[in-house]
Parts: structure tokens; sequence; C-alpha cells
């Protein structure tokens, strides 16, 4: 479940990039606009966290 939702955020996370980098590029840019994948990117760090330390803590379960 949890590796399903990281897939689906990496994939939510370089659409916002890309969106981001085309409203920047504008004649007039709105800059809050650079602000919109940080909420992909903080959830992509917890759940690449979590999924980075699942077989250390499934080793220390096992002894």
């Amino acid at each position: 479940m949890i590796r399903r939702f990281h897939r689906w955020m990496a994939v939510f996370f370089t659409v916002t990039v890309i969106a981001t980098t085309i409203a920047l590029s504008r004649k007039d840019p709105v800059l809050w606009v650079s602000y919109v994948p940080l909420l992909p990117l903080a959830l992509l760090f917890f759940t690449g966290g979590y999924l980075f330390a699942l077989p250390y803590l499934a080793k220390r379960r096992k002894a």
C-alpha cells in the first residue's frame, strides 16, 4: 500500500515540477506556483524513509 502510494506521489511530483517550470518560464511568473511541488516532495521523503527502513526494522523484529 505504501509502495503504491509512493510511486503515484513520484508521478504527481514530476508533473508538478514540470508545471512549475512552465509557469515560472512565462513572461510574468506567478511565484506561489514554485511552492506547489513541496507537498508531494515531503510525502515522498516520509514514505521513502519508511520504505528504506522497512528491511532493517524487519531484521530487528526477527532478532
